[in-house]
């Protein structure tokens, strides 16, 4: 077996990835798969923060039609991020995996206040740290919140997952031809508009140089491959 590639990692996952094929809501066959494979990458000896989305529950653009305004409609997703946080939680603790659920917003019955210190210290403790609320502010999203707190922890690299298997010049689903990427940098990224991630989030990347490794999630033990340099997704990088 080769050597581990990354000793620390954040792991994005979105809302929806929980749903499993349903239309909405939390799918806890799925949580648990997600969270077995977890299990096989702290038993690596892999630190892991996880970040996932609010989709599945609530988007604050679907406020927006509904006469909410934008930064009550992104509470309400925040809001969200912390049930599919405490539903990863209780997967990743019933599978044996100690856990923390480190939230923006105080909500002191049932997450810690996020604090980067004591982010750091329960990883170094071999717990996964899930990050819930996003940034805790409004206008930004959870792929924001993913590359500020894997900068702000230390991560090697975030593992951005998705449903399909990289970054194509198109959409694969609607364009059999579109042509997928091994390897991008940062700038090319936003200037072909690519939207993997949302601009601010990848910026905030580049500016620390974190790497970013896109991959798809449905396919069992990627995440493990990636980790002992096995070539999956598609890498932004540099430049």
């Amino acid at each position: 077996m080769t050597a581990l590639t990354h000793k620390r990692i954040l792991l994005k996952l979105s809302g929806e990835a929980l749903q499993g094929q349903g239309e909405g809501g939390i799918d806890f066959d799925t949580v648990g798969a997600f969270c077995g494979e977890v299990k096989q990458i702290r038993e690596l000896g892999v630190e892991v923060g996880l970040v996932v989305g609010g989709g599945n529950i609530f988007r604050g653009a679907e406020g927006l039609n509904s006469g909410l305004d934008k930064p009550t409609g992104d509470y309400m997703g925040m809001l969200a991020t912390l049930i599919n946080a405490l539903a990863l939680q209780s997967g990743l603790e019933s599978c044996g995996v100690e856990s923390r659920v480190l939230s923006a917003i105080a909500v002191r019955p049932v997450a810690e206040p996020y604090i980067r210190r004591r982010a750091v210290r329960h990883l170094e403790k071999g717990r996964v740290v899930i990050f819930g609320a996003g940034t805790g502010n409004p206008f930004f999203t959870t792929d924001t919140a993913a590359a500020l707190r894997a900068s702000e922890i230390g991560a090697e690299m975030l593992f951005k997952a998705t449903k399909v298997d990289g970054i194509y010049d198109s959409d694969p689903v609607s364009n059999p031809d579109a042509k997928r990427y091994d390897e991008l940098g940062y700038t090319e990224v936003l200037s072909k508009n690519l939207g993997v991630m949302d601009a601010t989030a990848i910026s905030l990347c580049r500016e620390n140089q974190l790497p970013i490794l896109v991959f798809d999630s449905t396919v069992p033990g990627n995440i493990v491959k990636a980790l002992h340099g096995e070539t999956i997704g598609t890498l932004v990088r540099g430049g």
